[in-house]
């Protein structure tokens, strides 16, 4: 079965910078597109980040662009999230997914499979 972890959250300060990733077990991790979403306590979960197959097509959502960077190694079957200057709005638990969708829609439209999360905390 196709599993995702994540790894690398933690208690950082405004300011600070951090890189999460995540691991992919179980399936072909270079054929999936790769996205990274965020949930807070009460809030829904919102897209931050996708990056396709090959790592040369990336897109961001506007309240991280410019500040995040989604990488991959496909060697490694790991996917990254370099986070620059947290403010503490982005105090979230962390998840990744997989678009194992053959012939999908670019960016992707759902994804099949997720990670439980990490947790990375912004204090002011």
């Amino acid at each position: 079965q196709v599993q995702l972890v994540e790894s690398g959250g933690k208690l950082v300060q405004a300011g600070d910078s951090l890189i999460v990733s995540c691991t992919v077990s179980g399936g072909p991790f270079s054929l999936y597109a790769m996205g990274w979403f965020r949930q807070a306590p009460g809030k829904e979960r919102e897209f931050v980040a996708v990056i396709n197959r090959s790592g040369r097509s990336t897109d961001y959502a506007d309240s991280v662009r410019g500040r995040f960077t989604v990488s991959r190694d496909n060697a490694k079957s790991t996917v990254y999230l370099q986070m620059n200057n947290l403010k503490p709005e982005d105090t979230a638990i962390y998840s990744c997914a997989a678009d194992a969708s053959a012939y999908g829609a670019w960016p992707p439209r759902r994804y099949h499979y997720w990670g439980q999360g990490t947790q990375v905390t912004v204090s002011s």
